[in-house]
């Protein structure tokens, strides 16, 4: 499904205008509100996009299973970005695309995540902060697609995402939606 590195994150309108201006085909919708979504959504596939939701910053929205379903149901979101086991396994029974995401501030965190993923099996993750030599903490104990967030603002720290065997970065930094 991914076949762009940088997966623009975004959260305003402005953004929006900007990301319909590039050649990227997925973008991720953050920090909006449920009532805005209905529109959002009708003009991003208007523009032929893919839809990614970040579940837990939708304003409005529950960020458990309950609000996935609306999601899948009423928008036929393309994926869900979540740190919620629940929503990865409505995500998987309704064949839509989800990324876990795992926030690693130490061994005990790593270690926790690395068992979230050996058991609920979602099609990707996401590792903050983007700090790439983490890639090589989780690859050697799953095949996951590993994707890099959080504070990701120049040309190099995207090429060192890359170098680190992600396959991709999310970012709210414009200027690298390229």
């Amino acid at each position: 499904m991914f076949n762009q590195f940088v997966i623009p994150a975004i959260s305003t309108h402005q953004a929006m205008r900007h990301f319909f201006k590039t050649d990227l085909q997925i973008g991720i919708l953050m920090n909006f509100q449920l009532a805005q979504l209905d529109a959002l959504i009708a003009d991003m596939r208007k523009h032929q996009k893919k839809v990614f939701v970040h579940l837990e910053l939708i304003k409005g929205l529950s960020n458990d299973e309950y609000g996935a379903i609306y999601l899948i149901q009423n928008f036929q979101v393309d994926g869900i970005i979540t740190t919620k086991p629940r929503v990865i396994e409505l995500c998987r029974k309704r064949s839509t695309f989800s990324i876990m995401r795992f926030f690693l501030k130490d061994s005990l965190s790593l270690n926790q995540s690395l068992e979230m993923m050996k058991h609920y099996q979602p099609d990707a993750v996401e590792l903050l902060p983007a700090i790439p030599h983490m890639v090589n903490l989780v690859k050697p104990h799953h095949d996951l697609p590993i994707f890099l967030g959080g504070l990701i603002k120049t040309p190099e720290a995207v090429e060192e995402a890359r170098q680190s065997g992600a396959v991709g970065i999310t970012t709210s930094t414009e200027s690298l939606w390229k």
